[in-house]
Parts: structure tokens; C-alpha cells; sequence
């Protein structure tokens, strides 16, 4: 009798621990196939340090082969799902074409960049949503620097040393916070034209920074930020995007040659093709993570509408602490569908948020207590480095030698502008000659 096939769709915070519990239960029980452009999984809350030169990019990627046994890993995107037939198809790497059934399958497939109609901003602007952004913002803004630096002109130098960052979310206040210092101490080593200093300016329509956020920690990063020099806008947006620069909502046009969009994230919009309940973009499940109607299929993480026991009539945040809870769930549950434990429904307690603000600076509040200063930085960082899967040494080997080293600040070259566009439905891969874009508002084959 063969065994039942398991295929987990994305290897993000929740299909990477669905995958890991999957192998601990099942053992040699089933066949667990998981589907992924990519052969790591991406922790994206220390992205913003690799854009900083504080982390080395493989520091935050974890080997999907090197720590999931037991499981078969297929590289590829899904972009059609038959739920009537069971199979799922995905485009290889190489763009070569497969088929994958299943008994069961996990949609973990996450989020991308949320758009705007905002004239300009698909071509100018780039977002931060995968490792290719984060190498091509740190090439950028070195470059950008060393271009200031050499300029005899004090509009130029001004205009490429001036950064916005729209949206002041988590990902957009610790990119300026981050980026920043790093600026910083890109002109100790090569002043600009009469001793003119980086500005960075962290825009958002909301009344405070970190409005997802309680209070507290959204007034102590506004203080961090302005202290360290940040231009801190609330109530402002941008109207326009040019090539040399950005209008606000307020009417004043801020020269600049970057552009950096974290105004947040929508469901892949692969979920959007399986003509199934949604809300607002993402796929619709009971509280066991099951999809109505197909008890064989299971959804979660940014992907997913989970129901949120707790606050009745409303769903769970899109957030990566979310994404990891509902994952072992998802595990436990497709585990007690073979007769392998019972199924749980998913309930969650508030552990509160750390926000690293760079250097020895954060704001957290670890179970509701409220923390700012060195203490916070400290918990920050004892927190990611207890919820990443490996590489904890390295990370914060990393962590020590940028406490007593200089960074290092050249330019790779390895990711060229238009290798990251803005609209993508895969913002996880570089784009390479040739290649086809894919849209993030049009979902291919998907049924």
C-alpha cells in the first residue's frame, strides 16, 4: 500500500514549520514533498541588517535539505492548482514545467509587495521582500554614497544622498533606522561636498509610526529615529515617482535616486485563482486551518484567513509570528488527518514585538512589558536568535565583529535594478535575461 502524499506549497515561516513537524510525526509514514523556488528558508526580520552590512546574506537563509529529513524538496513555483484532480502545477528554475499530486496540501505560499496606484512607483521604486532586494538596496545606497562623495556639484551630492522609505511598518522603520547608521559610516570614510550628511526620510499616512504597534513602542522608536537624525513624516505619501525624484502628498518634490516601498504586503495571488471564499485576497479556512469544502487542503500563513478565536468575527494579523504558530498547527493537523495525533484548532497568545533599531538601540515589549535602550536591543536580539531554526552562531558572530569592526562597504554587483522589480509576484527571485515577469496581479493557470 503506498503511502499518502503530502505537498507543502512555500517554505516561508509557516510552510517551513509545517515541513519540520510533518517529518518529526510522520516519520516514514508519508512522503512529504515541499515546493519552493528556492533551496532556504528566508528569515525575514534580520533582512534590513543584511541591507545595512551588519549580516552576511547566508546568515539569515536556512538549508531546507540541510535541516528538513525526511523531506523531498521540488524547486519551482506553483502557478495552477486543480483541486479536483489533485495536482498542482509549478514552473522549474530553468523553466521546465511538473506536475505534483497529493493527498494533502498545505498552501503556505506567504505575500508579496502591496501596490499602489501611485504614478511611477512600479518603475522606480523597489520593494524588500526577499534576499535580491535586500543585496541590491545595500549595492545601491553604496553606490549612491560613493557617487556623492566624488560629485562637485551640491544638488547631486544632496540628491543622492537623500533615501526615503515609504511606509513605517516594522520592515520600513528598521530599513531607515538601519540604513541610517550605515550611511553614516559610509561618509566617515569619504566625506560629501562641504560636509553635507545623509538624509533619510521615513514616510507614512498613518499618525504614528509602527500604527500596527502599541503606543509605547511606536513613541519610543519616533525618538530613536528623529535622535539618530531620521526624517520621520507621518501623515504624508507619495503622489509621484520620477527618476529623480518623488512629490509628496504635501506638494514638495525631495530629489532622489531611491526609492524604498514598505507599505506592506497582499496574499500571493495565487490563492485568488482557486475560486474559493476570500477575504481581502487571502484564502478563507475554518479555525483547523482546513479549506471548506476540501478537508484534504490546508491554508496558512499571509496566505490564509484564519479565523482568530480570541476576537471573534476577525481574522489573524499577516504577521511572521502568526505564520510560524499556524504552521505547527498545519503540521499537527495534516499529522491527525493520517491518524497520527488529534487535530487542534488555532488559538494564540500575544508574545508581544521586537523592533531592532540598529546599534545597541531596539524597542520591545516581551509578554505586554515595555522595554527601550540596551535592554531592549538585548532582548531583541536573545529573541531572534532563540526563534531562527540554524546559523545562530554565525549571526551573532556577525553581530560581534560589527560591534568591534568597521563594515565592510563595497558593491557586488550581483543584482542589478531590473533584476527586482517592484511588481513581482515572486520577490524572492532575481530576475536573469530572458525570463519572463511575472505580474503580481495575474495568477497563471490557476483553477
Amino acid at each position: 500500500m503506498s503511502r499518502p502524499r503530502i505537498l507543502i506549497v512555500g517554505a516561508g515561516f509557516a510552510g517551513y514549520r509545517t515541513a519540520r513537524v510533518l517529518s518529526r510525526l510522520t516519520r516514514h509514514k508519508a512522503d512529504i514533498t515541499l515546493l519552493n523556488p528556492t533551496d532556504y528558508f528566508l528569515y525575514l526580520p534580520l533582512l534590513p541588517q543584511v541591507a545595512a552590512g551588519v549580516l552576511e546574506p547566508r546568515r539569515v537563509t536556512v538549508s531546507l535539505p540541510g535541516t528538513l529529513p525526511r523531506v523531498r524538496l521540488v524547486l519551482g513555483e506553483a502557478d495552477g492548482i486543480d483541486l479536483d484532480a489533485r495536482t498542482v502545477h509549478y514552473t522549474g528554475p530553468e523553466g521546465d514545467g511538473g506536475t505534483l499530486g497529493y493527498d494533502r496540501l498545505v498552501l503556505a505560499v506567504g505575500s508579496v509587495n502591496k501596490l499602489l496606484p501611485v504614478p511611477g512607483v512600479a518603475e522606480y521604486a523597489h520593494g524588500f521582500r526577499g534576499l535580491p532586494e535586500a543585496l541590491y538596496l545595500r549595492d545601491h545606497v553604496t553606490r549612491q554614497v560613493e557617487l556623492a562623495a566624488a560629485a562637485d556639484d551640491p544638488k547631486n551630492c544632496a540628491a543622492r544622498c537623500t533615501f526615503v522609505v515609504v511606509g513605517a511598518g516594522y520592515t520600513g522603520t528598521e530599513v531607515a533606522a538601519q540604513g541610517k547608521l550605515f550611511t553614516d559610516a559610509l561618509v566617515r570614510k569619504q566625506p560629501l561636498y562641504d560636509g553635507m550628511r545623509p538624509r533619510w526620510l521615513l514616510l507614512d499616512v498613518a499618525p504614528r509610526v509602527l500604527p500596527e504597534l502599541d503606543e509605547r513602542l511606536s513613541r519610543t522608536a519616533d525618538r530613536v529615529l528623529r535622535q539618530r537624525g531620521v526624517d520621520v513624516r507621518t501623515q504624508t505619501s507619495v503622489e509621484e515617482a520620477t527618476p529623480t525624484g518623488v512629490r509628496l502628498s504635501d506638494g514638495e518634490f525631495v530629489d532622489t535616486r531611491t526609492l524604498v516601498w514598505c507599505v506592506g504586503v497582499r496574499p500571493d495571488p495565487l490563492v485568488a485563482g482557486l475560486d474559493r471564499p476570500l477575504e481581502h485576497g487571502r484564502l478563507l479556512v475554518d479555525p483547523y486551518l482546513q479549506v471548506p469544502g476540501h478537508p484534504e487542503v490546508y491554508a496558512c500563513g499571509d496566505a490564509a484567513a484564519v479565523p482568530d478565536l480570541d476576537r471573534p468575527g476577525q481574522y489573524t494579523p499577516m504577521t511572521a509570528q502568526h505564520a510560524w504558530r499556524h504552521g505547527r498547527i498545519a503540521g499537527r493537523n495534516v499529522a491527525a488527518s493520517l491518524g497520527i495525533g488529534s487535530r487542534r484548532a488555532y488559538h494564540h497568545r500575544d508574545l508581544g514585538f521586537t523592533v531592532d533599531l540598529g546599534g545597541a538601540k531596539a524597542a520591545a515589549n516581551p509578554l505586554g512589558v515595555p522595554l527601550s535602550g540596551p535592554v531592549a536591543g538585548a532582548v531583541t536580539r536573545g529573541y531572534h536568535l532563540a526563534a531562527m531554526p540554524a546559523n545562530r552562531i554565525r549571526v551573532a558572530a556577525d553581530w560581534l565583529l560589527d560591534a568591534v569592526l568597521p563594515r565592510q562597504a563595497v558593491q557586488l554587483g550581483l543584482v542589478r535594478s531590473w533584476s527586482v522589480p517592484l511588481d513581482t509576484a515572486s520577490p524572492e527571485l532575481a530576475r536573469v535575461p530572458g525570463a519572463p515577469a511575472k505580474h503580481a496581479d495575474r495568477p497563471e493557470g490557476a483553477s
